[in-house]
């Protein structure tokens, strides 16, 4: 789906807050709610607005240890077994394949560094890892929530999605 200016802006606007109606987010883009409503509907049916969520503070939960750690394997591990035994652990938050000599990169939230250790233990006994290099965060510099730039298109590109 190609994303104009406008359903741009309403995007950001739900991002920034999701509970807003659409009466305020038409104040703020220049439509009717009714406008907003449809585009919504439409951005939702289309798969852009795959849902809407509270955003929580990881710290409030507890977890004030972040880590990240790449997985080397063995072979030819496929992605999706990856997948599904990092899976298996809450404290894992994010993973996905990447280039260079690593196979994955985990990103991991826990309480303390002993729990990242305890995980980083439980995952390296996986039978398809051969070993683990991993990176305590000391503090974040640039923490965007994803959908909060939504980036115009380079060179006449749509974007992905």
């Amino acid at each position: 789906m190609e994303l104009d200016r406008l359903d741009r802006d309403i995007i950001a606007a739900l991002v920034d807050d999701a509970r807003a109606t659409y009466a305020e987010i038409g104040h703020q883009v220049g439509l009717s709610a009714s406008a907003v409503k449809r585009r919504v509907d439409r951005l939702r049916e289309s798969g852009a607005i795959t849902g809407f969520s509270a955003r929580v503070s990881p710290q409030a939960l507890g977890w004030t240890t972040e880590a990240y750690v790449e997985l080397f394997c063995q072979g030819k591990t496929k992605p999706s077994d990856i997948a599904l035994a990092v899976a298996k652990f809450p404290e894992v938050v994010a993973a996905a394949t990447i280039t260079g000599e690593a196979d994955a990169l985990l990103h991991i939230r826990a309480t303390d560094v002993r729990h990242v250790e305890r995980v980083i233990e439980r995952i390296a006994a996986q039978s398809f890892v051969v070993r683990t290099k991993s990176s305590i965060v000391l503090s974040r510099l640039i923490d965007t929530p994803p959908g909060t730039v939504v980036p115009e298109p380079r060179n006449g590109s749509s974007p992905p999605g």
